[in-house]
């Protein structure tokens, strides 16, 4: 078994698959279930969904489509997007969701994070951290899909966030997304080093060798794939892929 968990990370807009650069520029990308399907097939060991639209509209989450999504998973399944009540979480849960990432209302109403946790146990909340670094470099939690900047440290954000019930947490460097670039190895070890909970890294993945360098430099406990598990290699077309297990082993079986 793999020393960390590697695992695609899928954005939904309406009901379907797109990939954003930098939370912008989105480009459609497939059908979910179809993309659940091959991953399937790969044997993939987690997935995880995030709605980018659904907070922007203050609406729900797409209840009937994870739901669809959930039936076809054979792995465990995250969704984030959208979720601010205890009441959303609970019917994500029912219909086959196994951990539930909340970031925009955890921000806004951090008792949120305690109150899932006493309901449902620590191991099924993720805080979903997004960080951007402002022109002087300094990195800063962003909320509203990176819309809205809150001057919060990611490491001091991240020790509240565990504070208050928080299992893990996803990562994810808003400069790096859809780059190809590598992680921000900096941030990740920042936040990694300073709580005791799993740390997601996502956001800039282009070899399987960054996602070594993620765990090994930054202390990841885990990695989240976007573009390099959508696109044939940057600049190219769709191809839904994930990287085979002895690629994986080379660059984790030593951490």
């Amino acid at each position: 078994m793999l020393k960390a968990r590697v695992m695609p990370c899928l954005l939904l807009r309406e009901d379907g698959l797109v990939k954003t650069v930098k939370f912008k520029d989105f480009t459609y990308v497939g059908d979910p279930i179809n993309a659940v399907r091959i991953y399937n097939d790969m044997e993939v060991d987690e997935l995880i969904f995030v709605d980018i639209l659904a907070s922007q509209r203050g609406s729900d989450p797409p209840f009937h489509l994870i739901e669809e999504i959930a039936g076809e998973c054979f792995m465990p399944l995250s969704y984030g997007g959208g979720v601010k009540t205890v009441e959303q979480m609970r019917r994500l849960f029912s219909i086959g969701v196994e951990k539930v990432a909340i970031n925009t209302a955890a921000y806004e109403n951090p008792r949120l994070f305690g109150e899932a946790a006493a309901l449902f146990g620590n191991q099924a909340i993720i805080a979903s951290i997004d960080v951007r670094k402002s022109l002087l470099g300094r990195y800063e939690v962003v909320i509203g899909d990176g819309k809205r900047r809150t001057g919060v440290d990611p490491v001091e954000y991240a020790r509240k966030v565990e504070s208050l019930g928080a299992g893990e947490i996803l990562l994810t460097s808003i400069d790096r997304d859809g780059t190809w670039e590598g992680f921000d190895i900096e941030l990740i070890r920042k936040v990694a080093d300073s709580v005791s909970i799993p740390v997601i890294a996502s956001g800039g993945a282009g070899t399987v060798d960054d996602i070594g360098t993620a765990v090994k430099e930054g202390h990841a406990s885990a990695a989240a794939l976007g573009s390099m598990v959508v696109f044939q290699a940057k600049g190219m077309g769709v191809l839904i892929k994930f990287p085979k297990q002895s690629e994986l082993s080379r660059v984790l079986d030593q951490v």
